[in-house]
Order: C-alpha cells, then sequence, then structure tokens
C-alpha cells in the first residue's frame, strides 16, 4: 500500500458505547469510519444501563433518541431506591431517585428537553452501530486489533481476522482507542493511568423471574437488600436490579478478592438470589453469572499523536452514580466533530488537542465520584448494625425499630445519611455541569470566575459562559410548536445565536459564508422567544452573540451589543478562527467591542 493512501479516514477500535457513538457521530458528518471488534456482535450484557439527560441529549442530536427509547425503562418507572430486608420483606427505607421526586423533578425538566432513560448497554449498542452503518460506517468483527504505526500523515493498524486467521494492515488518517477496561492501545501508547485496579470484587447474576407482585406498586430499578447473605464489602448489601421490569434482573452481592474466585454453582446462586428476593419456593431461570472488579483509574492523557482514546480505556470505575457510559459516549461525540472538522480541512490540526483538555478532566472527575458514591454506604450500614455484636444486622435492626432513645437516634441517623446518596442518584450537576477549558473555548475573562450558589453536584447552573454546554429554553416555531434551543444549535455546525436586534451578526455571518455556521435569531418566526426563557438565560444583551460549538458547548460569546456587520464579522471571524486553531498567530483574543454605528 503507497504511504498516503487510506483506507479510511478513521479506525475505530471497539464497538462499545464510546466506539459506536464515535463512529455514529463521524459517519452522520460524513466522515469515512471504520469500526473493528474481535468478538463476534456487540456486547450481550446488560451492565451499563442509566442513560442520563446529557447523554439523552448526545443522542437527540445524532436523531436516534426516539429509537433508544423503545428499549428503555421509562424515567417513570425508575422511580424510588428501596433499602429493605429483601424484596418480600419489611422495609426500611426509600430513597426518591433519578429526579423523580417532587423535590427535584422540576429542576431536572427545567434543565432539558430530555429525560432520563434506562437502556442497558446490550439495547443501546445495536442503535448506536445500526444508525452508524446506515449513515455510512463499515465494520469488521472476528478482527482483532494486534498493534498501530504512526507517522506524520497517518496510521497504519495491524489487524487479524479471527476467522481465517489472516493479518492484514489497514491505513487510516487517525485511531480511535474504544477497545475497553483492557486497552491494548493505552498499553502501546504508553498513557499513564492514576489509581489502581481491581480493589474490590462482585459477583453478578443475570435471571429471569417474574417479581412483578413485589415491585410493581413502587416501581424502581434498583432495590438494595439489606441482608447477612450478601452483606460482604463497601457497599454491604445486595442488590436486585430490574433489567426489563419486571421479569429480567440482575442480583449481586460483594466478595472477597483475597479468598480467590467466588462460589458461582448453581446451589449457591439460587440461594442468593432467593434470600435477596424473600421467596424460598421462587422459579428463577439463570441466564448467565459473572464478576467484575473495582477499578478506580484514570489516564493522565486521553491521546497521543494521531491517537485518540476514550470510554473504559482511558477512566475506570464502578457502575455506581450511573456515569460509565454516559462518559462514554460524550467522550466519543466531543472527539468525533473535532476529527470531522480537521478531516474536512476545516480546522487545524491542533483543535484535536482540545479533546483531552477537556474530557480528560470529566474522567478523573467521574472516577472519584463513582468510587464515592460506594463508600457513601458505609454510613447506611453504621445506622443498621451494631458492630460489636456476635449478630450484627440482627441487633442493629432491633435497634433501628425500637420505640426508645436508642431507635430514634438510629433512624435520625439514617435520614442524614440517606442524603449523601443524592449524590448517586440525583446529581444532576454532576451529569450537567460539566465545564471545558481548551483552546477550543474563549474565555469570558470580563465575567469573572463562576459561582455556584447550590452544590454543584447536585444542582444544575445553566449558564451560557463559554466551556458550559447550551442552556436548554423552549422556543417556539412559525407552526406554533416548541422546540428547544438544543434543537436548533449543534447537528455538526457551529450556530451563532443572537437576538431580533442582532442583525449585524445575522450580516456577519452571511458576509463570512461559512459553510458549517449558521444563525439562529431567538425572536424570529421558527425560534419565537415567547416565554422569555431565553432572555432570562441567555447573559449578553440581545445585540449580542452567542457562538456555540457542534457538540453544543459554548464557545465563545460576546456579551455587549454591536450594530454595525463590519465590526461584528471581524469579532467573529477571529472568534472561530481562534477556535479552530486556524491563524492562530493571528487570533489574538477578540476585543470587547460596543459598537454604536448603526446599520
Amino acid at each position: 500500500m503507497s504511504g498516503n493512501a487510506f483506507d479510511t479516514d478513521v479506525l475505530v477500535v471497539g464497538t462499545g458505547p464510546m466506539g459506536s457513538a464515535t463512529a455514529l457521530a463521524l459517519a452522520t458528518y460524513g466522515i469515512r469510519v471504520h469500526l473493528v471488534n474481535r468478538w463476534n456482535w456487540l456486547s450481550d450484557t446488560p451492565r451499563a444501563h442509566i442513560t442520563n439527560q446529557r447523554t439523552v441529549e448526545v443522542l437527540r442530536d445524532l436523531g436516534v433518541e426516539q429509537e433508544a427509547a423503545q428499549y428503555a425503562t421509562p424515567w417513570e418507572l425508575m422511580g424510588d431506591t428501596l433499602f429493605t430486608t429483601s424484596l418480600a420483606g419489611a422495609e426500611i427505607a426509600r430513597l426518591r431517585t433519578w429526579g423523580t421526586g417532587d423535590d427535584r423533578i422540576g429542576d431536572y425538566i427545567k434543565g432539558s428537553p430530555c429525560p432520563l432513560l434506562d437502556v442497558p448497554q446490550m439495547y443501546l449498542e445495536p442503535v448506536l452501530f445500526k444508525n452508524a452503518a446506515d449513515r455510512g460506517a463499515t465494520a469488521s468483527f472476528n478482527t482483532e486489533y494486534l498493534s498501530h504505526t504512526q507517522d506524520a500523515d497517518g496510521v497504519t493498524a495491524h489487524l487479524q481476522d479471527l476467522l481465517t486467521g489472516r493479518s492484514y494492515s489497514m491505513r487510516a488518517r487517525y485511531l480511535v482507542g474504544g477497545d475497553g477496561a483492557r486497552s491494548k492501545i493505552v498499553g502501546e501508547l504508553g498513557l499513564e493511568l492514576d489509581g489502581h485496579h481491581a480493589r474490590a470484587g462482585t459477583v453478578y447474576v443475570l435471571f429471569e423471574a417474574d417479581l412483578a407482585q413485589y415491585v410493581q406498586h413502587r416501581p424502581s430499578i434498583l432495590n438494595w437488600i439489606v441482608t447477612s447473605s450478601a452483606d460482604f464489602g463497601e457497599i454491604g448489601m445486595g442488590l436486585l436490579r430490574a433489567v426489563r421490569p419486571w421479569h429480567t434482573w440482575i442480583a449481586g452481592w460483594g466478595y472477597d478478592l483475597a479468598a480467590g474466585e467466588p462460589d458461582r454453582s448453581e446451589a449457591t446462586v439460587l440461594a442468593k438470589v432467593r434470600a435477596l428476593v424473600g421467596d424460598p419456593g421462587l422459579e428463577i431461570e439463570v441466564r448467565s453469572t459473572s464478576t467484575w472488579f473495582v477499578n478506580q483509574a484514570v489516564a493522565r492523557s486521553y491521546s497521543k499523536g494521531r491517537v485518540f482514546c476514550g470510554g473504559d480505556a482511558v477512566h475506570r470505575h464502578p457502575p455506581s452514580s450511573g456515569l460509565g457510559s454516559n462518559t462514554s459516549i460524550q467522550d466519543g461525540f466531543n472527539l468525533a466533530w473535532k476529527l470531522a472538522y480537521v478531516i474536512r480541512g476545516n480546522a487545524d490540526e491542533s483543535l484535536l488537542d482540545s479533546y483531552s483538555r477537556e474530557r480528560q478532566p470529566v474522567g478523573a472527575q467521574v472516577v472519584a465520584r463513582a468510587n464515592q458514591s460506594r463508600l457513601d454506604y458505609a454510613p447506611i450500614n453504621a445506622c443498621l448494625r451494631v458492630s460489636d455484636h456476635t449478630d450484627p444486622l440482627s441487633a442493629g435492626l432491633t435497634r433501628f425499630h425500637d420505640s426508645g432513645p436508642a431507635g430514634a437516634e438510629a433512624r435520625e441517623k439514617l435520614r442524614k445519611a440517606l442524603e449523601l446518596k443524592n449524590f448517586e442518584f440525583n446529581a444532576q450537576g454532576i451529569e450537567l455541569n460539566q465545564r471545558y477549558e481548551s483552546g477550543a473555548v474563549i474565555a469570558d475573562t470580563e465575567a469573572g470566575p463562576e459561582t455556584f450558589e447550590k452544590d454543584r453536584q447536585l444542582y444544575l447552573k445553566a449558564t451560557t459562559r463559554p466551556g458550559a454546554k447550551i442552556p436548554h429554553a423552549w422556543l417556539v416555531d412559525r407552526n406554533g410548536r416548541r422546540i428547544s434551543t438544543l434543537d436548533v444549535t449543534g447537528r455538526g455546525r457551529f450556530t451563532l445565536i443572537t437576538g431580533v436586534a442582532g442583525q449585524a451578526w445575522v450580516r456577519a455571518v452571511e458576509l463570512l459564508d461559512r459553510p458549517y455556521l449558521t444563525t439562529v435569531i431567538t425572536g424570529a418566526s421558527d425560534t419565537a422567544d415567547v416565554y422569555f426563557d431565553w432572555a432570562r438565560l441567555r447573559e449578553v444583551h440581545e445585540a449580542g452573540a452567542i457562538l456555540v460549538r457542534p457538540d453544543g458547548y459554548v464557545a465563545w460569546r460576546h456579551t455587549a451589543p454591536i450594530w454595525h456587520a463590519d465590526t461584528a464579522m471581524r469579532e467573529l471571524r477571529v472568534a472561530i478562527d481562534s477556535v479552530l486553531g486556524n491563524n492562530v498567530a493571528d487570533a489574538a483574543t477578540p476585543n470587547r467591542v460596543t459598537d454604536t454605528v448603526a446599520l
């Protein structure tokens, strides 16, 4: 193969959430992309499942939200998280979760046009992959990635067809490593990971059983079982998770890594599951058993040269807080538009440096949060156990239900301990308050440091500050139908948002004539701000402007009004070229100009 002949523009190793999302976005943007997977099909495990609002926004942008929702447990059934002695036994407490509680649901509805969904990985991956293929992505299954070499122009990947044994090479402009927690590509690149692996172990059992009588009156996808039969480890409780209400389930419990492989015999598994349900005669069909390790590690950098890694390859953590596949999909969404702009010649390669700069801090935050969420079960267990008793749990539950001062104290402590779990189950801020700092963002230096009036992890702060996600506000089109600000931005384009008074900016976009840049005029017939929601959120003058990136993040804003098209064009050109890395040497940060010259 000659040196500059490319078999594809982007080669993606791995068809998991990160790999398939990257391919879907690239194919949507018209970029040639090829995926390889060493297995014969996609994931068959439902392990990852929570799909948070930001990820549903990504699915919405890529045009697959409604299809994914068909395979989801809907938001209203995700419900209360239960703490009980068994599914059939006495309840201890319930926690309103995933924003469904009366005190939080308004925050979630206000913050995004998208609900949360519970879409197990085995159903979401095919949606991503199939749509990528429909839009032009190609793929090779039963194909093992062996190694790669880089040069100034591209990457040569060495692969093996596992069915025939044939080894061959593919030439691509860029390589994406979405090859999971045992990533060969991360190892090849020498990307250093901070943290440690396999610090705890968990058994998972996927089974079929009709448990509707125990749960349909209190719908929830997570049920924590406080029982001595599943009390090992940091969480110290058993888990019953609804995969498909209310007949397909996962049972989980911790085990001692130091003691070797846990007992997964049929008799042990059946006894464990029946104890968690609280029905000794329960008919169960066990579909599979598996073990997994609790990891706490994040790569210091996500890329080297022309190779970019994402997903579990670079951030490894337990499923607590439901952040795994969400962060992986968002990695791919961040990376894909940047690759597309560079490949099409719209941006300098330096734009790609912003991928690691933006996503690595998010990965580090997610790893820390997921592991802390496990530790936050300790105060709950302390309320329900008497540590120095021969039967700690029995004594603890007796104390908890006591009508005297000891019981009152235990119940008050549990109330406070459950508040910590909001950081796992009602943390809209963790999901939507991600902030980016990189060369693809021009900071608003006049705004000063950002402050958060409420807890940053729990509550969304909507803002148009550069580096933040564009706030959701309802606009109204010419037919009177509501559309979100998220629906008129993104879609692979840069969008300049201004108001009816911002005609200078409208003309500036016309004069610049960039094929990837469009204008949204809030107040126009197709985007009327009749609720004045956007006017309350925009933080800029009606004749100011907000530049939104293809991934929905604010790249730059001009808060003061501009009235002259030449001035607006000059400001906008410098801003967008700076973000894209074009003519960086000449692209100083745009001046703060208040132009009073009339059009």
